[in-house]
This record gives C-alpha cells, sequence and structure tokens, in this order.
C-alpha cells in the first residue's frame, strides 16, 4: 500500500494531512476560482481531426486551462473532497476592484452543470496535451452537444452517488471520455457500458454478464462498480492523478511505472511516468472535457439544458416481461426505453432475475395504471430449464413449436451445445396484444376491416398523444412509418401539431 502523499485530501474524511481543513484555506480557493472563472478566453482552434481518432490520437501543443490560473505541470486543489460549508459565502472586494460576489452553497443549483462545477476537487493538469485536446473538442461542437444530451438521460443519479460518496464531481464526466456516454458502446478489448468495464473487470465487481443481461450496461450497476473501484485506485494511491491512469491502464501497471521511477530517483507523479499513449492522453482528455464544461461559452459551445433532478425512477419486477410490452405500457419509444435499460440482451426480461427497470419519472404513473388495466400475457416467451436427457427435439414437440424456431430465438448454431440446467426461450402459439385504457399516449385498439368483399381479418390501430417538443418527424422515426403517412393518415396540411393531438399510426 503507497503511503498518501502530504497536501492530498483523504476521500471520505475531508481532511488534510490529519486535520480538519481552515475555513479561511477554503474561502481563499473559493475567491481564486470565482476571480479565474471571470477571466476572459478565446476559443481554441480546430485541430482537423476526426472523431474517430479520440480514443487513439496524441496530439501536440501548449496548454493553458481555460479559466484557471495554474502552473505549467499540476496545480493542487485546496477544495477538499466531500466538504460542505452550511453558511453563503461573502467575497471581500479584491484589489483589482472587482465586484465581489456571493454563493450560496447551501442552495442546490437548478442546473446539474452547475453543481457539477462547484464539486470541482481533481488537481489541474495544464499541459500540451490539454490545450490540444480543447481545440479537438472545440471544434466538434456538435459532439458534445450530442454526448451532453446522452448524457442527461443518467447525470443527476451519477452526480448523486458521487456526491454522496464524498467524491470530486469531474468523475461525472469521466464516460464523456470512455464511452461518449453511450451505454452501448463496446471497444475492441471487449470493454462495454458507459464506465467501460472489460468482462474481468465487471465481474471482479458483482457485475453479472450472461446469456440474458450484461450489468457492465446497466446505468446504475456499472455506476456504484465504478466509482467503487476508483474509491479503491484513489485509496491504493492517494492521488487523483494515478487514480484515473489506474483505471485506464490497471494499478499494477501504474504501480510497477512508480517503482521504475522510485528505482531510478526521478519523481513519481502522473505526468512523470512512462506509459502508453493511450493512458499518456486519458487525464489531459478528461481536463479538456472539465475546461470546455466550466466555461463553455469560451469554446463557442452551447450546453443543452439538463435539470439537477431525477430523470428516472426505478421499479422492480418479479415476473417476465416483454421489453416492447414494458415501453408501450409507459407509453415510450422503444429506443428510449431501451437506452435506460440497456443490459437486457433478450426480447423478454427475466422476473427471476428480480430484474430493476429505469423509467423517465413522468411515465411510473402512466406505466403503473397500464400494468394494473392490462390484461394480457405480460410475455409472448415461456422460459424452459433444461432437464436432464431434454434436447431441443423434445422442447420443440412440448411447446408446439420447430428446432430451428428454437435455434433462432436463443442464438443457437447448429453445433451449440446444450444442457442440463440451460434456459431457453421458447415463442408462446400467440403473441400478446396489450388492451390499455385510454390514456395520455400509445392506445392500441382493436378494429375489424373488410379483405377483398369476403375474409375478414383483425387489424390493430395505434394511436399517439402528442407530447411537448414531438414533430411528425420524430413520432415518424419512433414508430418507422413516413411523414407523408402521418399526414395522410390524420388529414395534416402543414408540419405544426398541437400539444394533445391525438394522431393516427396505423
Amino acid at each position: 500500500m503507497l503511503l498518501r502523499p502530504r497536501g492530498v485530501w483523504n476521500l471520505r474524511a475531508g481532511v488534510r494531512d490529519g486535520r480538519p481543513a481552515s475555513l479561511y484555506k477554503i474561502l481563499i480557493a473559493g475567491c481564486v476560482m470565482v476571480l479565474a472563472g471571470c477571466a476572459s478566453m478565446e476559443r481554441p482552434a480546430a485541430t482537423g481531426q476526426d472523431m474517430q481518432g479520440v480514443a487513439t490520437a496524441a496530439p501536440t501543443g501548449t496548454a493553458n486551462p481555460a479559466g484557471f490560473s495554474s502552473s505549467p505541470r499540476i496545480s493542487q486543489s485546496s477544495r477538499p473532497v466531500g466538504r460542505r460549508i452550511d453558511a453563503p459565502l461573502s467575497l471581500q472586494t479584491p484589489d483589482d476592484g472587482l465586484e465581489p460576489r456571493m454563493v450560496d452553497l447551501t442552495v442546490q443549483p437548478a442546473d446539474i452543470w452547475t453543481r457539477i462545477r462547484r464539486g470541482y476537487a481533481v488537481p489541474n493538469i495544464d499541459t500540451a496535451l490539454v490545450k490540444e485536446w480543447e481545440n479537438f473538442y472545440a471544434s466538434r461542437p456538435d459532439y458534445i452537444q450530442r454526448t451532453a444530451e446522452r448524457a442527461g438521460k443518467y447525470l443527476y443519479y451519477i452526480v448523486e452517488e458521487i456526491d454522496q460518496r464524498g467524491m470530486p464531481t469531474e468523475l461525472a464526466l469521466l464516460p464523456f471520455v470512455e464511452s461518449s456516454y453511450d451505454p452501448w458502446a463496446l471497444s475492441r478489448s471487449q470493454a462495454s457500458g458507459l464506465w467501460q468495464f472489460i468482462p474481468t473487470t465487471g465481474r471482479g465487481f458483482n457485475l453479472k454478464q450472461d446469456w440474458w443481461r450484461d450489468e457492465r450496461r446497466d446505468p446504475i450497476a456499472s455506476t456504484r462498480a465504478a466509482l467503487d473501484y476508483l474509491q479503491y485506485l484513489f485509496d491504493f494511491h492517494g492521488d487523483w492523478h494515478l487514480a484515473l491512469a489506474s483505471y485506464n491502464w490497471g494499478e499494477g501497471s501504474v504501480k510497477r511505472a512508480i517503482d521504475k521511477n522510485t528505482a531510478r530517483n526521478q519523481p513519481t507523479d502522473y505526468l512523470s511516468l512512462d506509459m502508453p499513449d493511450e493512458t499518456r492522453n486519458y487525464i489531459p482528455k478528461l481536463q479538456a472535457i472539465k475546461n470546455i464544461i466550466s466555461n463553455p461559452a469560451a469554446y463557442n459551445i452551447a450546453l443543452p439544458s439538463i435539470d439537477n433532478q431525477p430523470y428516472f425512477v426505478t421499479i422492480t419486477k418479479s415476473r417476465n416481461i416483454d421489453v416492447k410490452l414494458a415501453a408501450q405500457l409507459a407509453e415510450m419509444p422503444l429506443d428510449e426505453f431501451k437506452a435506460l435499460n440497456p443490459s437486457f440482451n433478450r426480447g423478454v426480461i427475466l422476473g427471476s432475475h428480480e430484474p430493476t427497470l429505469l423509467l423517465p419519472a413522468d411515465r411510473i404513473s402512466i406505466f403503473e395504471a397500464n400494468l394494473r388495466a392490462y390484461s394480457g400475457s405480460l410475455s409472448s416467451w415461456h422460459t424452459h430449464e433444461l432437464a436432464r436427457g431434454e434436447t431441443l427435439t423434445t422442447v420443440a414437440r412440448k411447446y408446439g413449436t420447430s428446432v430451428a424456431t428454437l435455434r433462432k430465438a436463443n442464438g443457437l448454431g447448429t453445433r451449440s451445445r446444450i444442457g442440463s440446467g440451460d434456459i431457453l426461450m421458447v415463442p408462446t402459439s400467440r403473441q400478446a396484444e396489450p388492451t390499455l385504457v385510454a390514456s395520455a399516449g400509445i392506445t392500441p385498439v382493436r378494429a375489424t376491416v373488410q379483405s377483398n368483399g369476403r375474409a375478414k381479418k383483425t387489424v390493430q390501430v395505434r394511436t399517439y398523444k402528442v407530447r411537448k417538443g414531438d414533430t411528425l418527424s420524430s413520432i415518424a422515426r419512433q414508430y418507422d412509418v413516413s411523414i407523408d403517412h402521418l399526414r395522410a393518415l390524420n388529414r395534416i396540411k402543414g408540419s405544426a401539431i398541437p400539444v394533445g393531438r391525438t394522431l393516427k399510426i396505423q
């Protein structure tokens, strides 16, 4: 175990060198942050690199992180990790004549970005790589905008978890670097999810990975695992830069690099270690994102507004339920449901796993009301655990289906082996069709039409109640139909649709 360097804040206790931090030092740090934030900045020049190079490129140049005054190497932050001040801070007028500002840290900010900025505690670095990554990201405002919009679903939960642990809030920006806040991101090394766990590390932090689910993609489970890992790494090194480098490279690799420098009587800080290009660029990327979030206007970037309040709530199910039906009961687009629940590998969610479903906060009451009114089967699949001696043929015969259907449903090749205890998905003979009460969204309705004047067939008519922010284009994409189809079916001449109008989809 490495000794914690002097001047490093204790992660949990919020003390320095074993003594409580003085309010005077905190006030001075606050003054520095306020004055630094007032400085004007020029937008960094674009680099012309392609976003596909983010993970491996090693840019060069000069550095001056936005909104901070720091040394050419590492500036130690004076802010204690996790320490809270329960009174407004009134700063005296400085010698340069700037007006004093009052920052009331007892009042929660309205937006998540301000909350993140208030909790910065990782020491800043000022290097050529930081400047180059600032330029790189600043030249791609659309990428920052898209990533920030994706992050909006998860940021409140992640920041809340970080705050409860007393950790630096810029750790909530790490998925910008790791996965572009895409829970489906998968690297060449098979790292997956927002926090990019490889399979072995994920299992080490109890992230379940099997045919049915991969909790590396679960926003809640993976966030808890990532923060557990980062806490462990900080406790191991006593330094956030070394902890972050270890998250990327592995604590064993970083420890060997430290030992190598120690044997040579060389410095053992992050910037002095010999490490791969990916790790060398890792923390500068995070610092560049941190600088942009600190002062987006200086980079001509507009961050989307994200409220400092929960985006989703959780419910636990003990019965099997189809993914599509769960989304329909919540009256939300399937892709949005999957973005909140990306860990499920199959079209059915097993109740035996006691899964936690994530739903937007404004959908939970709708989901519960529709579930109470729903009279059909929650799943169009059976799950069958193979008994000793059973084969695909005997299972297919039992459920009145074919071996080919079972192979397709379960992703089995002709040479795939199955045995006692394996669980198979078996499609039911009829697909469940929801019968929902009329509510503020999707309402499947049964209708009977003539077919060529002879045989009758039953079709499903689907409707959608327009919500704030909807457009014909977004609704058409949601249901995989054309805009012209929606216009013709609903006799819409222009493009404007009023909130609350019920549209026919099919």
